[in-house]
């Protein structure tokens, strides 16, 4: 049987790589500390999931739920974005249901390139960016991010040559792997360069809520959104989803938000691919978005928490590596003699001592000589798992 081609560059990624390193370890009797995967321990609240469990027993939830039967959710986002941000949103054509962010970054380059056009991605980043712009037989102009830059792009430096044949640009701030935070003003420089270019700009913002630095009680987000920049949605579309701030990963459920026109073609490619969601998963996620937000509050301070640990404890073993700003992570430059081979380090890592953590070369070629770690225990398991390390360095 031969397949189409486009599946070639989607043989293997990180999270697949490390899956099979880690039952390999399982299976050699090691007892797994998981730090690879950034999907959330905590629990939900209360309120959400009683807003499920009450929909269950409605017959009106449990038939196929169209666009129309999602303006109660998509109300709630826009008045979210609105309270957050200073940002109108019109709910009926700037907001659209999805599966978790994830869903928008893959399928949004069906709706905007043609084959060959190229979108211009952070390197390192996260790996569904990659795989949606193949899906669409894009080219990938891997943009390199470096900590001396604050891990944030230089545009000057995309060759006039991959500009002419671009098409989107995708951002994602707090970043993941990297956990950098991007400033408004470096926001307002993206949108005026896609608006000279004719780019569609994209920002991944799953982690919008998940930053550590006080800001005196405003209860305004410290990392800013794509639409602050871009008020008018010229050129940009954001995509949140409900796993991070709200600790509901596996309920599968977030939004895409901006410009119309990108809206209302990403519906037409989820048309042709899905339905929405159970109606009780967004009436949970409703719960989530307009109910209290202490939730919210009590998740940043345990990963705050916990970062301060796990980072204390590397230090404590001789692993210098800087305190993350926001995120689930902490991004660690690999020590001597690993510097350049991520992978090599992670196999041997779990092999020999059950703690699994993930490549940076897998999150891009500017990744490599780093780990990412995910602050996915609690403070005493993250401490094991440091001291497992330090008999391994």
């Amino acid at each position: 049987m031969e397949l189409a081609k486009r599946l070639q560059p989607l043989q293997s990624n990180v999270f697949a790589d490390m899956d099979k390193a880690k039952a390999k370890a399982l299976a050699a009797g090691q007892e797994l500390i998981d730090l690879s995967l950034g999907s959330s321990d905590l629990p939900a609240e209360a309120h959400v999931i009683e807003a499920i469990a009450q929909s269950l027993h409605n017959p009106s939830t449990h038939g196929y739920l169209l666009f129309h039967g999602t303006q109660a959710f998509r109300q709630a986002a826009a008045t979210w974005y609105e309270q957050k941000f200073g940002v109108s949103v019109d709910p009926e054509t700037e907001v659209l249901p999805l599966i978790g962010s994830q869903e928008g970054t893959a399928h949004l380059p069906l709706a905007v390139l043609n084959p060959g056009d190229f979108a211009l991605l952070l390197d390192p980043g996260y790996p569904s960016h990659v795989g949606g712009v193949y899906l669409a037989n894009g080219q990938i102009y891997p943009m390199p991010i470096r900590a001396e830059n604050g891990f944030l792009p230089v545009f000057t430096e995309i060759p006039t040559a991959v500009l002419a044949q671009s098409r989107m640009m995708v951002l994602s701030y707090p970043h993941n792997p990297t956990t950098a935070i991007a400033p408004l003003s470096f926001f307002k420089e993206a949108v005026a360069f896609c608006q000279q270019h004719n780019l569609v700009l994209v920002h991944d913002f799953p982690y919008v809520d998940l930053v550590f630095e006080e800001n005196g009680g405003s209860g305004k987000s410290l990392a800013p959104s794509i639409l602050q920049a871009d008020p008018d949605k010229s050129v940009s579309i954001e995509f949140f989803t409900l796993s991070k701030s709200y600790n509901m990963g596996g309920f599968r459920i977030g939004y895409a938000i901006g410009n119309a026109e990108l809206i209302r073609a990403l519906r037409q490619i989820k048309a042709a691919v899905d339905f929405n969601q159970y109606r009780g998963i967004l009436n949970g996620a409703i719960a989530a978005l307009i109910g209290p937000q202490s939730g919210v509050q009590a998740t940043v301070a345990t990963l705050r928490q916990r970062r301060d640990a796990f980072v204390g404890a590397l230090h404590r073993i001789g692993w210098y590596v800087p305190t993350p700003k926001a995120t689930m992570y902490v991004w660690a430059k690999l020590p001597e003699p690993w510097s350049q081979n991520s992978v090599e380090f992670c196999t041997q890592l779990v092999q020999k001592t059950g703690v699994a953590a993930s490549p940076g070369a897998g999150f891009g070629k500017s990744g490599e000589g780093y780990v990412r770690f995910a602050l996915v225990h609690d403070t005493p398991v993250l401490q094991t798992a440091v001291e497992r390390m330090a008999a391994f360095l």
